[in-house]
């Protein structure tokens, strides 16, 4: 009997010490193995594979390979060479307002490209926390969509394929473990400040902050999350530019945990990334947590049209009336035209079958931008067929040409680019409606001088249709 009670006396401590083994003493750092483990991997990617930045990677998914505008034939790209790329964490699931993926953009200042990584597994922000520097390798693994058409490309660990086309799907824990690394860096990720009109589909994943916005007045007293909704709620949020607003959309998930709050009323600015809504159609913001949203200054007010005078104004009712078009590439040209009583001139790099190169300029008379002070210009655009290549019209002026001569061997000082690229895209036929920038800038200008729109085809990569309605400039009274 006392040898009995010794052995169960002896069981017990031993017992004794194997539970209190096994509990966790609130250290919750990488245990050294997992640590050690996940280090050789990422030594050996970087000492045996060839780096490649993310815009090549991207580059080698095509999502139209035979340029026909049909996506359901694009096939996800996988590699069999060893190689890897490198990037920086700018998204965060750590509110729930991303799901099982993180962006990786290609620097923690200025980037200018990002991917996404679509990963089976949630809190992501535990292990791939927000500015961590993670090398993903390419071998083996797929790069594509992850919805047809989205125009997001994403890496997975496989593919799945429907009526739609092929798409990429979810890396598991065990890809995960061998195919993406964390180094021990962490950066401070500086967003990128944008105005609302320079927002668009090249800033996918990137970490922006948008200034002098503010929810539309609509929104008062409404709050991130719509209940009636299933998924996603959008937010019209908007900046006064000129006589208008430029607006986009915030989205928020049914799952963020600040779903509930209310939507601050005033102005200032709010970092989020850029993404897409989940068809892919349009542009959006999505925010990691409200300590990136600071909106509680004085919203903004528009122009008055009255505190300025038009000093200028082109219509092109009867012709091209004093402008003139000079070509450097290719035969296409700019060509005064009129439908429905509208008057316009069109470019369009599309002769009909085919995308063509052309570089066409069409150049005011001249103007005399010493005779007032603070000029702004607006220009009234409609465009038909649009995709989601690079702009083809651009604006310029300079002081420096000489009328008549070849455009390019002056100096041209490009204008308006955000306003003119933030315009609505009309992707089907002519529907004759026109759109008005914001004020384009030509304060600077001095002296006498001229004002150019070129279309440029990009090397016949682009043949969106423009038409230039109008062209307006004015100076404050």
């Amino acid at each position: 009997m006392k040898t009995n009670k010794f052995l169960t006396l002896i069981l017990a401590v031993v017992a004794s010490l194997a539970i209190v083994s096994c509990v966790q003493d609130d250290d919750y750092t990488i245990p050294t193995s997992l640590g050690d483990e996940e280090n050789a991997r990422l030594n050996n990617l970087i000492a045996n594979g060839t780096y490649i930045t993310i815009a090549e990677a991207k580059a080698m998914y095509t999502s139209d390979p035979n340029g026909d505008g049909n996506t359901t034939d694009a096939m996800p790209f996988v590699a069999d060479e060893n190689i890897y790329i490198k990037g920086y964490v700018s998204s965060s699931d750590k509110t729930g307002n991303f799901f099982k993926e993180f962006f990786l953009q290609d620097s923690p200042t200025n980037p200018t490209v990002a991917i996404k990584v679509i990963i089976n597994q949630v809190d992501l922000y535990n292990q791939f926390n927000f500015g961590r520097e993670v090398y993903v390798s390419l071998k083996g693994v797929f790069l594509g969509e992850e919805r047809v058409g989205n125009g997001i490309t994403a890496i997975g660990g496989g593919t799945k394929t429907n009526q739609f086309g092929t798409t990429v799907t979810s890396m598991g824990e065990n890809r995960v473990s061998t195919h993406v690394f964390r180094s021990p860096v962490t950066e401070d990720i500086v967003p990128v400040n944008v105005n609302l009109s320079e927002i668009n589909a090249s800033l996918l994943g990137i970490y922006v902050q948008a200034n002098n916005v503010e929810f539309a007045d609509n929104l008062l007293g409404k709050r991130y999350f719509d209940s009636m909704e299933d998924y996603d709620t959008k937010r019209r949020l908007q900046a006064c530019e000129g006589f208008g607003y430029t607006t986009i959309n915030l989205e928020t998930s049914s799952f963020a945990s600040f779903k509930n709050e209310l939507l601050p009323t005033g102005n200032g600015s709010l970092k989020a990334v850029v993404n897409k809504t989940f068809d892919g159609a349009s542009v959006v913001l999505a925010i990691n947590g409200l300590e990136d949203v600071n909106l509680d200054g004085t919203r903004c007010s528009l122009l008055d049209i009255n505190d300025f005078t038009v000093v200028y104004e082109e219509d092109f009712v009867g012709g091209l009336n004093g402008w003139t078009v000079i070509n450097t590439a290719g035969t296409r040209a700019w060509y005064p035209a009129s439908f429905g009583g509208v008057s316009y001139v069109r470019a369009s790099g599309y002769d009909g079958s085919n995308a063509v190169v052309m570089v066409s300029w069409l150049i005011s008379p001249v103007f005399d931008f010493d005779a007032q002070d603070g000029e702004q210009m607006i220009l009234q655009i409609a465009d038909a067929f649009s995709d989601a290549g690079e702009e083809p019209l651009k604006a310029y002026y300079s002081n420096d040409y000489v009328l008549g001569a070849d455009p390019s061997t002056a100096n041209w000082t490009e204008v308006g680019a955000s306003q003119i690229e933030g315009l609505p895209i009309n992707g089907g036929f002519f529907d004759n409606v026109y759109d008005e920038t914001g004020f384009i800038d030509l304060s600077d200008a001095t002296g006498n001088g001229f004002i150019a729109l070129v279309y440029d085809s990009a090397n016949a990569t682009v043949s969106s249709t423009r038409d230039l309605g109008n062209v307006k400039i004015l100076a404050a009274q």
